[in-house]
Formats: structure tokens, C-alpha cells, sequence
């Protein structure tokens, strides 16, 4: 964002639609992975699915840093107008997420057995969830670097390339996925090298484009040795990132411990809440657009020193997010049945479904603050606050399940709603610090 350009929502739409577009392919894919699961006629397939992308969630998103930590460290340079120093934050986040994918390659064996052990799932979703699991795992340094990728496009305000490089992800996901697992028949194994396969021609175009925009803000493509090792800038970016992992491994945390209690309750109940949470997920990647906005705009603002920005800034992304959460809940219940109908051919599952969906349909007004203070505090590099808040708030939610046990799956879900609503509250705490560091020269 130029400094000199007046901000208005306006501003934040422009940036914001491509990436909602962008995220909307994510649960777009996830809708088609489980529909062409979901009508093989077994439960226990959807619940593989769901139980595999679950366990890397843990391995993938728990190292959601290279794109957070970049985008921010990426914004907040851009805002003090040193594009040598982008350059280097992108570097070392593409370095570091190609060391950690191979480090996970080399220790997939205990990672995967340690995971699957966790899970209370039935033989069957075990089984499935373990040939998934051992195919997406050779995809972990691609989708590493593609997480760096994503943060330094975001970080320069790049949304459209974003779209694009989204849009080769998901399409060439799903046209595989019909390959895969309709014509060869592939079932789960087929899913997992589809998703591979995708990472690889994705990130393929996300380093062609981060080329392009580097050469067009005439940026050397080459960076001194001692530039991109930088003690204080090294340091900066390992203190970010550690404490967006431990924040990031609280949040899956929470999601797996979700997933897990349904699994108690049998393959139905796991099938069921996997995909009641494609609602939730579509909300949070739409709603996550209005958040990665204010993301990349705080960034920058915060570069330049202007709390007045920040202000204004938080001011509209709150009206424009609940603007559009009160929106999805309208969608998601005028055409909800119909949607589960579409997922899953399975009676049982169906009956199910439509005893627990209100609980899908109200998410996106109750959690919408709660992924814009996320993107706020990101893009302040603020990130000792966030650890604190989601440690905080994990507790909340484990209590809230413990206290609400007793309803059983209704119970799960509302303590997932009090999750929500305590994120939001520890980080609207913390706004008064985020505002005066965006202000201190």
C-alpha cells in the first residue's frame, strides 16, 4: 500500500476479493475431495479424509509461519520502502520451508505412526488415513515453499497473482481428483496424489511470479550472503515465527481435539461433523480474505509508523467482515440441506447432518472477529500477544468441553463457539499495544 493513498473500504476490497476468491477454492476443494469420497458408500472413507487432512494440518499448518511471519516482516519493509530487505525475508522463509519439508521427509515414518496412534478412529479409517497420509507427505518441502511464496505476495499486496497461482492449485487438485478416484478408481491413495501432484505445478508458477515482481520493481534477483543472514533481521524473523508455530500448533490443536471427540462417538458422528466443518471452513476462508487484508494493510501501515492507519483500518475490516458473515449464515441456511445432500450419499450420515447443521450455519457471525484481530496482530508482527491470546484461549475451550460434555455432540460444538468468541476477547485486549507500537518511530 503507498503511503500517500487515501484508505477507504474501498481499498480493502480491492485487495481483499482476489484473496477471497483465492481462499474459496481451498473449501471448494475440500468439498470435492469429500463428495467424490463421500459417494463411494463408505463412511470410513470420509472419515480417512477427514482424519488425514486433520494430521497435516498438524505437520503443514503448524509451520503456517512462512506465510504469516513473511507476510508481515514482507509488509512492514514494503511500508519502509526497502525492497532489498522483502527480498531477503522471502529468501530465507523459501530456504527455511525447503529445509523443514525435507527434515519431515526424513522422519515420516515415527511422525505418521505417532499421529495415526492418536486418533481413535474405527481399523477401517485408520487404514485409509495411513495410505493418504503416506502419499501427501512427499508434497511437504512443495507446500512449504509455497507458504513462503504466498507471504511475500501478500506482503506486497500482490492479491491477483495470488488468485491465479490459487486457481492452478485447486483446478489442477480437482481435475485430478475426478481422474483419480472416478475414472482409475483410486479411492483415498488417489485424493492424496492429486493433492501432491498440484503442489508441485503451483509452486512451480508461485516462484515464476514472485520472479516476475522482483524483476519489475528492478530488484537483483541475487542477494549478498551476509545480507540474507543478518543477525538482527534473522533473529527478528526466528522470534516472529516461533511464536506464530506455537500459536498456530494451539489452533490445530483445538481443530484435532474437535475431530478426535467425534471420532469417539463412531464413523457416523466423524463423517458428520467432517462435513458440517466445510461449512465453518468455507466461512473462515471467505471471512479470512477481509483478514489478510488487514493483514498486509497493517503491515505496511506499521512500516510507515501511523497508528491513525491501523485505527481506521481495524474500523473498516470490522464492518465489512460481519457485514459478510451475517450473509454466509443467510446462505448457508437457505441451501444447507441441499448441499449435504450433495456430499454424501449415506443415509445415516444425512439424518445426522441435519440434527447438527445450525450449529455450521451461526459460525461465521460468531467467528469473524476472531480471524480479523488475527490478521491485525500478524500484520503487526505482534506476536508474543497472539501466542498468549490462543494459549489462553485453548484453555477456555477445553473447560467449556468439559463442562458441556455432557450434550454430548452438541456440547462439542459449543464449546467450539466459546473458542471462537475467547479468541476474540484476549486479542481485542491486546489492541492497545498493537496501536502503540504501530506509533512508536
Amino acid at each position: 500500500m503507498n503511503s500517500r493513498r487515501a484508505l477507504s473500504r474501498t481499498t480493502i476490497i480491492h485487495i481483499a476479493w482476489p484473496i477471497i476468491l483465492a481462499n474459496l477454492s481451498t473449501p471448494l476443494l475440500g468439498l470435492v475431495d469429500t463428495a467424490v469420497i463421500g459417494n463411494l458408500g463408505d463412511p470410513a472413507l470420509i472419515g480417512a479424509i477427514a482424519v488425514g487432512g486433520m494430521i497435516f494440518s498438524f505437520l503443514y499448518w503448524g509451520f503456517g509461519f512462512l506465510r504469516m511471519g513473511t507476510t508481515g516482516l514482507v509488509a512492514q519493509a514494503t511500508g519502509a520502502d526497502e525492497p532489498g530487505e522483502a527480498k531477503a525475508t522471502f529468501y530465507r522463509a523459501l530456504f527455511i520451508g525447503i529445509g523443514i519439508g525435507t527434515l519431515l521427509l526424513l522422519f515420516q515414518y515415527p511422525l505418521l505412526s505417532l499421529a495415526l496412534g492418536l486418533i481413535d478412529g474405527s481399523p477401517a479409517v485408520e487404514s485409509a488415513a495411513l495410505s493418504y497420509c503416506q502419499i501427501r507427505i512427499w508434497g511437504a518441502p512443495i507446500t512449504l515453499a509455497h507458504l513462503a511464496v504466498m507471504g511475500y505476495l501478500l506482503g506486497i499486496q500482490q492479491t491477483r497473482a495470488l488468485l491465479a497461482l490459487q486457481l492452478i492449485l485447486t483446478g489442477t487438485n480437482i481435475i485430478l481428483d475426478l481422474l483419480f478416484v472416478v475414472v482409475f478408481d483410486w479411492g483415498v491413495p488417489g485424493v492424496a496424489a492429486a493433492t501432491v501432484i498440484a503442489e508441485i505445478v503451483a509452486l512451480v508458477a508461485g516462484l515464476l511470479s514472485a520472479r516476475k515482481h522482483l524483476l519489475r520493481q528492478a530488484v537483483s534477483l541475487r542477494i549478498p550472503v551476509s545480507h540474507l543472514f543478518d543477525y538482527a533481521a534473522l533473529t527478528k524473523m526466528l522470534v516472529v515465527n516461533r511464536d506464530i508455530m506455537l500459536r498456530t500448533l494451539c489452533l490445530i490443536f483445538a481443530f484435532a481435539w474437535f475431530t478426535n471427540e467425534g471420532a469417539k462417538s463412531g464413523d457416523v458422528l466423524l463423517a458428520t461433523n467432517a462435513i458440517l466443518m466445510q461449512f465453518v471452513s468455507f466461512s473462515a476462508f471467505f471471512l479470512d480474505g477481509f483478514a489478510l487484508a488487514t493483514e498486509s494493510l497493517i503491515g505496511q501501515a506499521t512500516g510507515t509508523r501511523s497508528a491513525q492507519q491501523v485505527n481506521q483500518i481495524l474500523i473498516y475490516s470490522a464492518e465489512l467482515g460481519f457485514a459478510t458473515s451475517f450473509l454466509l449464515t443467510l446462505v448457508f441456511w437457505l441451501t444447507g440441506s441441499v448441499i449435504i445432500a450433495g456430499l454424501t450419499n449415506v443415509e445415516a450420515v444425512r439424518a445426522s447432518c441435519e440434527i447438527y447443521w445450525l450449529w455450521a450455519v451461526f459460525a461465521p457471525p460468531v467467528s469473524v472477529a476472531c480471524y480479523l484481530l488475527d490478521g491485525a496482530f500478524i500484520g503487526a508482527t505482534r506476536t508474543a500477544e497472539m501466542r498468549n491470546a490462543m494459549i489462553a484461549s485453548l484453555a477456555v475451550y477445553l473447560m467449556a468441553w468439559w463442562g458441556f460434555e455432557s450434550l454430548a455432540n452438541h456440547g462439542l460444538w459449543l464449546a467450539l463457539y466459546i473458542y471462537f468468541i475467547a479468541r476474540a476477547v484476549t486479542l481485542f485486549a491486546y489492541l492497545p499495544r498493537l496501536k502503540l507500537f504501530a506509533g512508536t518511530p
